[in-house]
């Protein structure tokens, strides 16, 4: 019997993808655990391996195509005795091999507002776009059947699904907005030259998750400035000791390390966002951004707290290292209750990050930059003073709470020592 192969899920949080490359051709017989195709998530390249064995009849879906939707099909899988006759039974939405895929125009559509009775303890297992799209069109998932992983209602799912009307309720018409398409935005630059540059898998995601995050989680924000001339000389030392092991600190890792022992001490911040809970983390497990080309990754060091600096450094630059090549698999740069994002390298005094969901929280660490400050004996000095910034989220983390976290990572940035009491 004919066997559809459906575009897998390579990820929990991946609702399309690019099908980068096929590594088979019509006609081929695999077996399984035969590597079927590449899969371009918005995070990697991945490979896709066969779990049926049989001769590939057909491939519905060609490579490069982008915004491949989790279980469409993709190819048609035939056991050794059949022949092409038994692909006409199988129903397909794919397009063609030779079709380029294209994007729909957004539209501005009417939509019924509906609500359905729901029972309290009903709890209903959806991505937050999905969640998004359904509150804009109105639709109750309490009674919908996902298709994605573990039967998560995703985006796909709702694209063609209209509101059920009220049963007990009159009916209020709403106009969902639409924001600006490509072509009304281009309409306004028609006598001006640019280079149009197509979204790839993601700079889409980064968009989206972004979006979501600003319109979602309710920001707020600490600053406050840390002393680091005691770090300085102490990273000075321990390098000057590490360097016949190759090994060289950097401020970022003593970061990584304070702020994994600021969320043992304060574990109420050691947290993330679960719609309706909050799950509170045993271990430190902090993500770091990592700037790549047309994009951002945030791999996670697991069990920070429990690693030295020079481990931790070391962890973090091969998890750098891969990240720019596209390297990480799914399960280094998830997860994680807390990330950071450095720019002071770069010379950034101060700014503030957008929260990656689900964390509860993410510091923004600008440059250490030489400046006068008023010493304890009234007289006026030079230190080394680094800006920082906690974007927190308020439904997780209150601002006392946020404030004793913030205060440990500086009592540990400006007393090094205490790092490895």
């Amino acid at each position: 019997m004919a066997i559809q192969i459906l575009m897998p899920a390579l990820s929990p949080t991946m609702e399309e993808g690019t099908l980068a490359k096929w590594l088979v051709k019509e006609g081929d017989t695999i077996n399984s655990g035969d590597l079927l195709a590449e899969i371009e998530t918005d995070k990697a390249t991945m490979e896709f391996e066969a779990v049926d064995e049989g001769i590939i009849g057909k491939i519905l879906i060609a490579e490069g195509t982008e915004g491949v939707t989790v279980n469409t099909p993709i190819a048609i899988l035939l056991e050794e005795d059949e022949d092409a006759s038994a692909m006409d039974n199988i129903g397909t939405t794919a397009a063609p091999v030779d079709a380029k895929p294209t994007e729909a125009e957004p539209a501005v559509v009417p939509a019924t507002i509906t609500a359905a009775p729901k029972k309290p303890s009903d709890r209903v297992f959806a991505t937050p776009l999905a969640r998004r799209i359904a509150a804009d069109k109105g639709i109750d998932l309490a009674n919908m059947a996902g298709s994605g992983p573990h039967g998560r209602i995703i985006k796909a799912d709702l694209e063609n699904t209209a509101a059920a009307p009220v049963a007990a309720a009159p009916a209020v018409k709403v106009a969902i907005a639409s924001s600006a398409t490509s072509d009304s935005v281009k309409a306004m630059y028609t006598d001006r030259a640019y280079e149009e540059v197509p979204l790839n898998g993601m700079r889409k995601i980064i968009a989206a998750r972004l979006t979501e995050a600003k319109q979602t989680i309710p920001h707020f924000y600490l600053r406050r400035s840390i002393y680091l001339d005691r770090l300085m000389e102490a990273r000075k030392e321990m390098n000057a000791a590490l360097e016949a092991n190759g090994i060289k600190l950097s401020v970022n890792d003593f970061i990584i390390k304070a702020c994994a022992r600021a969320l043992q001490d304060v574990p109420d911040c050691n947290a993330v966002w679960a719609e309706d809970r909050i799950l509170k983390l045993e271990p430190s497990d902090v993500a770091v951004a990592v700037a790549i080309e047309g994009g951002l990754f945030t791999p996670v060091l697991r069990d920070s707290d429990k690693k030295s600096i020079s481990e931790l450094s070391r962890e973090m630059k091969d998890l750098a290292a891969r990240a720019r090549d596209k390297k990480l698999a799914p399960h280094e740069y998830q997860g994680g209750s807390f990330a950071i994002s450095n720019l002071g390298m770069m010379g950034i005094e101060n700014f503030d990050a957008v929260i990656n969901p689900p964390h509860g929280s993410i510091l923004a660490v600008g440059a250490g930059m030489k400046k006068p400050v008023i010493a304890d004996d009234g007289n006026v000095k030079t230190a080394i003073v680094m800006s920082v910034t906690l974007s927190v989220d308020h439904r997780v983390i209150d601002g006392a709470l946020g404030a004793q976290f913030l205060t440990r990572v500086a009592l540990y940035l400006e007393n090094p020592l205490a790092m490895f009491a």
